[in-house]
């Protein structure tokens, strides 16, 4: 398994086997499931746009900036009790986001380096899924396309602490055993949700939660860029730069 908490990557063995003619590298995995908010879309800036108004209508505390940045570091369900949001209340809250999101997905733009990376994963031959509390149609809109083709399975929807079950029905449906999995996620509870099921947990670090939150949940890999995904799930060694950062972190 990759080393854990930011520490260099070492690159799992691929579960076809490495290329004996020594021609293009066998993808790593069969399967890759992403996150879509703070993982493949810059979302960030817009919920928290919107925090105030959600605030003001379901009744919980406002933050500041400082608040904000103090929460990046907490986890979900810390995250929802600093806020006072009572657990009842989450269902309502994310429909609204949904229905909002809806009519603004022209603000919402994916991350530098997504476009090529999922691309990428398709032409290696592994199959990809996305998993969301995000509605679909919101998804597929700010993906356009030329990627909602290249994606094969939409999971959306999910609660907030409901991705586990999310997961195993992609397993189930693409046929495809936990360990020939990886989940890529910018949250802990994302990872809580991979080992839950058995599969690979990794992290983004240009997401919402700070590197010490996701390190505190323990990943197996974490990843400083989309081109390191690109690098690791395609069976390319990482480069000494990449390597040394990791290092140090």
């Amino acid at each position: 398994m990759a080393a854990r908490n930011g520490d260099a990557v070492t690159a799992p063995a691929s579960p076809s086997g490495s290329d004996a003619g020594g021609g293009a590298p066998s993808p790593r995995y069969r399967l890759v499931i992403f996150d879509f908010d703070g993982t493949l879309a810059d979302s960030g800036d817009w919920f928290l746009s919107i925090a105030d108004q959600l605030a003001a209508r379901f009744g919980f505390r406002t933050v500041s900036t400082e608040e904000v940045a103090m929460l990046r570091g907490r986890t979900s369900r810390e995250v929802i009790r600093y806020l006072g949001i009572p657990r009842w209340k989450l269902p309502a809250i994310g429909r609204y986001v949904h229905a909002l999101l809806a009519q603004q997905t022209d603000r919402i733009a994916l991350f530098p380096g997504v476009r090529a990376l999922i691309g990428q994963i398709a032409d290696s031959g592994m199959r990809i899924a996305l998993v969301t509390s995000n509605d679909e149609a919101n998804a597929k809109a700010i993906l356009g396309p030329e990627l909602v083709a290249r994606i094969d399975w939409f999971e959306c929807g999910a609660s907030l602490f409901g991705k586990a079950p999310r997961y195993r029905r992609v397993l189930r449906r693409s046929c495809v055993e936990p360990y020939e999995a990886i989940s890529i996620g910018d949250e802990t509870r994302d990872i809580m949700a991979s080992r839950k099921v058995g599969v690979t947990a990794a992290g983004v670090l240009w997401g919402y939660a700070h590197r010490d939150a996701l390190v505190q949940a323990g990943p197996d890999i974490l990843f400083e860029s989309p081109d390191e995904v690109a690098q690791l799930l395609l069976g390319r060694p990482l480069r000494r730069d990449d390597e040394e950062r990791r290092r140090q972190a």
